[in-house]
């Protein structure tokens, strides 16, 4: 593991970047300066750029959310997110027709067109879960709406336990299927570090490089398709450690490697 003051050291060696969105380009309220330095670089040296985000919707809402943080359009072309992997499946009924949708009315676009078959938990056949109903919720409420009702499958279209927002900690849809499991519930991943996610994008004879702030979620990812990374420390897991013997620590606690850290992502 080396700790890389400038990503151009490196850039050489690789020919296609996948990169996290939140916790590395931007932190949920605006884009990272540096972060954008990095990708404007790698475009003008002719790098394939692909922006692999766990996000439970479409890719055209996470564009259109890039887009208001005034990311350049060039950018905005190779963009994939869990809720896209997960689209496919639901539209196919792989998980049966009708289900609860557990999560914020805002991600009602992952289920567009297929709203009459949204139903109650008891009647379901499957759990579509994108996150909390609401982010200030107690977790507890999760654990009772689940008794009686483990028998069935949650999807989880969101793996993250946790997001930072500004400097706001926020749960994720991970953290919602951590419970479900515990009860004895199975749960159905979509996106990072799953590799059904990573074949709509690898492509072969290409060296790839994963840069993400998510031990758990990139840099597993990573490790499970036995690629390269780059893990950005001053994200996801920012307290949890303050000196690189920390960091090797917290490395081993989470039972993964990486190649490279960086605090924030520069070129």
């Amino acid at each position: 593991m080396k700790k890389l003051e400038h990503l151009s050291e490196i850039y050489k060696l690789y020919d296609t970047y996948i990169i996290d969105l939140w916790g590395v380009m931007h932190n949920g309220i605006k884009l990272n300066p540096g972060a954008v330095e990095v990708i404007e670089n790698l475009d003008k040296k002719n790098k394939r750029i692909v922006f692999l985000s766990n996000a439970p919707r479409p890719c055209k809402g996470v564009i259109e959310f890039l887009r208001k943080m005034k990311m350049d359009e060039k950018f905005l072309k190779n963009v994939l997110t869990s809720g896209e992997a997960a689209i496919d499946s639901l539209k196919k009924n792989k998980f049966g027709v009708n289900f609860f949708h557990l999560g914020p009315e805002r991600d009602k676009p992952l289920f567009e067109g297929l709203e009459k078959n949204k139903t109650t938990i008891e009647k379901c056949d499957f759990i579509l879960c994108t996150g909390l109903f609401d982010k200030n919720q107690d977790l507890n409420f999760y654990k009772n709406l689940f008794k009686g009702n483990t028998s069935k499958k949650l999807i989880c279209t969101n793996p993250d336990l946790i997001v930072h927002k500004g400097n706001e900690v926020e749960y994720c849809a991970g953290k919602i299927a951590e419970i479900y499991n515990s009860l004895g519930g199975e749960v159905v991943y979509f996106g990072k570090p799953h590799k059904e996610v990573y074949d709509l994008i690898l492509k072969e004879k290409e060296k790839n490089l994963i840069i993400g702030d998510n031990l758990n979620t990139d840099i597993r990812g990573a490790n499970n398709l036995l690629l390269d990374s780059l893990f950005i420390t001053n994200g996801v897991h920012r307290s949890e450690f303050k000196t690189e013997e920390d960091l090797t620590e917290l490395l081993k606690k989470h039972k993964v490697k990486t190649n490279f850290f960086q605090k924030n992502l520069c070129w």
